[in-house]
């Protein structure tokens, strides 16, 4: 359960009079115009602590006009002894997630929640299974495995089945599975199941001098904020530098047979850079070290 998921319910949900004021367009509104849809399941595999939604994301589906929030109240209870030691992002979400959940609205909140004519469901710990048809072609429900949590509640934690499932009817059904990271050298160390390289603290394994993008790994979710995004790129250069001074360069460009010396003298790796860079049919500007 991500973004997305919440973004299209929010725009299926979204009374048209809203949206008319927006960007959106006019064939989707259109069609919005004629939605029947007054209800919206998002459902996902695990459990509140591992939903890849934001913040900003939940509370905008939290506070749509017209829509109530229904989460099941079996996932959140007992959730706050855990909800301290867990990053701001994530304790923040969580605290939120927990309030709409268990909390009382009171007031205007109240008032709006009971006046509401649509609602939003939040599902976790389902997984879809199977989609039914009426019999005449037609989508008439999803057919959902319950799944139930295992180990100390984390954001890691795995998932087992419960071998038992649950029906939801519904005539519309849209899949939001976020992204997963491909191969594309044969040569790299490749983890299918997890969609990343093989690494040891961004270096990759068995392949001297090669670091890997933090655009390929896996934390760097939307719940990850833009500090810890530039962290994540300073310890990327770091590594770099590591590289450049440990002669894992020049060590690189010799292996994969680039002449390295100039007149029987080795070349510095700031020269085996610009050798890979040219051999490689790269056309180098420029470049400096800063320290």
């Amino acid at each position: 359960m991500g973004n997305v998921a919440l973004d299209v319910a929010r725009i299926l949900l979204t009374p048209v009079n809203i949206l008319e004021k927006t960007d959106i367009t006019h064939h989707a509104l259109e069609a919005l115009r004629s939605s029947k849809v007054k209800q919206v399941h998002i459902c996902g595999r695990r459990g509140p602590l591992q939903v890849a939604f934001t913040i900003k994301e939940l509370r905008e589906m939290i506070k749509l006009p017209g829509c109530r929030s229904i989460f099941n109240t079996s996932d959140f209870e007992g959730l706050s002894q855990y909800v301290t030691d867990l990053p701001r992002p994530r304790k923040r979400l969580t605290e939120l997630m927990i309030k709409t959940a268990l909390g009382k609205p009171d007031g205007k909140e109240a008032e709006r929640i009971a006046m509401a004519t649509n609602e939003w469901h939040l599902k976790c710990l389902r997984t879809p299974v199977a989609f039914l048809d009426d019999g005449a072609g037609n989508l008439s429900g999803i057919k959902l495995e319950i799944n139930k949590l295992q180990g100390e509640a984390s954001i890691d934690q795995k998932i087992i089945s419960t071998n038992s499932t649950e029906t939801i009817p519904c005539g519309l059904a849209l899949r939001s599975i976020g992204y997963q990271g491909v191969p594309i050298d044969s040569n790299m160390p490749f983890n299918i199941k997890s969609g990343t390289l093989q690494h040891a603290d961004g270096r990759v394994l068995h392949r001297p001098g090669r670091n890997w993008g933090y655009s390929i790994k896996k934390c760097m979710g939307p719940l990850e904020g833009s500090l810890h995004k530039i962290l994540m790129g300073g310890r990327l250069s770091q590594m770099s530098l590591k590289n450049i001074y440990g002669r894992w360069v020049l060590k690189m460009a010799a292996v994969q047979g680039y002449n390295t010396t100039f007149n029987g003298i080795a070349c510095s790796n700031t020269g085996a850079i610009r050798i890979l860079l040219v051999c490689r049919v790269y056309k180098c500007v420029s470049f400096r070290l800063i320290l």
